[in-house]
């Protein structure tokens, strides 16, 4: 099946003078995004040859710690819904869901129920 369209998502990094993230931006324009501000952003890439996921973390210096564990937590909820819609994995997925929401409770992003 050949490319019928290609889709751009970019991230704009603004370094101080030690190279430490400044401001980061991120555009997507066929849904809209352009220039918004963020303060974090993961990106995760999947090498078929090297079976690795390979990464790149990244945040303002400005970002408070409050957020970023919010960030973090909201990201583990966030690959228990990938694994059951990409996988079919249902129970593994709830597996990590409520892992999360331990987490999420020592974080002290989640108050505990």
């Amino acid at each position: 099946m050949a490319v019928a369209h290609n889709s751009d998502i970019s991230i704009t990094v603004g370094l101080d003078e030690n190279k430490v993230p400044e401001e980061l931006t991120w555009s997507a324009p066929d849904s809209g995004v352009q220039d918004s501000k963020t303060k974090a952003a993961m990106i995760s890439v999947w090498d078929d040859k090297a079976q690795e996921t390979l990464r790149i973390d990244l945040w303002t210096k400005d970002m408070p710690l409050d957020q970023m564990k919010k960030y973090i937590h909201q990201n583990i909820m966030a690959l228990g819904d990938t694994l059951e819609r990409a996988g079919g994995e249902k129970e593994l997925a709830q597996e990590l869901r409520e892992y999360a929401i331990s987490l999420g409770e020592k974080l002290n992003v989640l108050k505990r129920g």
